[in-house]
């Protein structure tokens, strides 16, 4: 059994959700929630080069206007992570729409460097982005991106 009786009030909210775990009935999160949630791990997964992770939260049907599939932005993360040693990531959400609570627009601007062994070793953007989102029920899936740097027009 565990005891939360000598915790810190952060202690509290820790015990309750093991036991809101271990009774198998976690509360549904707003889809709002969901989603900024979704983003929150998207960075981390980013900074962490788990390419894998990311993989898995992209839509099998994920297309954008630059005419990319689902195996193509894999591509694209396998280069980049393999040309890049460390990834910093910073992202701001700007807008979160949410649609029907099963698709949902991101729009946020990211500040993102690496360094690599390249002849200056340190690479660094700010760029735009419009995520496209759907769930089927449990998890949140990319189906679409657009993408530019800043001041420039998404595509």
């Amino acid at each position: 059994m565990y005891s939360c009786k000598n915790a810190i009030p952060l202690g509290y909210l820790a015990c309750a959700a093991i036991f809101v775990a271990i009774a198998g009935c976690e509360p549904a999160a707003a889809p709002e929630e969901a989603v900024r949630q979704w983003v929150e791990e998207a960075q981390e997964a980013v900074e962490g080069r788990q390419r894998g992770v990311l993989a898995d939260m992209i839509a099998d049907s994920y297309a954008d206007a630059r005419g990319n599939d689902k195996s193509d932005i894999e591509q694209m993360l396998r280069i980049w992570f393999l040309r890049s040693s460390n990834i910093v990531l910073v992202a701001t959400i700007d807008e979160v729409t949410v649609m029907g609570d099963s698709a949902a627009t991101v729009f946020l601007t990211a500040g993102m460097a690496t360094t690599s062994e390249g002849i200056f070793g340190l690479d660094a953007d700010a760029l735009h982005f419009k995520l496209e989102l759907e769930t089927t029920g449990d998890d949140w899936l990319l189906i679409g991106a657009r993408w530019a740097e800043l001041g420039g027009e998404l595509h």
